[in-house]
């Protein structure tokens, strides 16, 4: 999840109050699921009143989804940084550093998007059709365009190898931080790109 840093707009502003809001309540969710969370707990974390609170959110769900667009821009940056690589080799090389560089925010996302169940059916399926066209897609873009200059094997379909990629990228992000984050984004990217049997 991204959250903005607070320190770069006067204390007063509108966008250093949500992200204090978003800050406090990423914290409360990840530590006691939606269910657990009420909005008056999140107000007295951030230290504003009720009214306050919901003058920026109009309600838990809305503040819930905040957070989940804001792991969704997160993500969408990475694809941008990756894009602007020359070739696959180098656009995964950047997208796995740029992942491992934001892995805590990513570690909260991941616990937050697990507790999207909860949300209402049509905001659930509006978030998760952002999710598939800006992550998924955008990788996907990444795989289709490789292929249309020729750097990948042409007997498997981009989206697979995408999804392939991915399933490989969890371990970096998910459980326990791994000792060695470079080394074990480096091993996991020699596995993808170069196999794991001798040549």
């Amino acid at each position: 999840m991204t959250v903005q840093s607070v320190s770069s707009a006067p204390a007063s502003s509108p966008d250093s109050t949500r992200a204090r809001i978003q800050l406090h309540a990423a914290r409360l969710f990840v530590q006691s699921g939606y269910h657990g969370v009420s909005m008056r707990e999140v107000a007295q974390a951030v230290g504003v009143t009720k009214p306050a609170l919901y003058h920026h959110y109009a309600d838990k769900e809305a503040l819930f989804l905040s957070m989940l667009d804001g792991a969704l821009s997160g993500l969408a940056r990475l694809v941008e940084v990756a894009s602007a690589q020359p070739d696959l080799r180098s656009q995964l090389r950047a997208l796995v550093d740029e992942l491992i560089a934001s892995a805590p925010e990513q570690r909260v996302g991941l616990q937050l998007a697990s507790e999207l169940r909860h949300v209402s059916p049509e905001r659930r399926a509006a978030f998760e059709g952002a999710y598939r066209r800006v992550w998924l897609g955008g990788l996907t873009g990444l795989f289709e365009a490789a292929a249309t200059r020729g750097e990948l094997r042409r007997d498997l379909p981009p989206a697979v190898l995408a999804r392939a990629f991915l399933a490989l990228l969890y371990p970096l992000v998910t459980g326990t931080p791994p000792a060695d984050p470079q080394g074990t984004a480096r091993a996991l990217l020699a596995v993808y790109l170069d196999g794991a049997v001798p040549r």
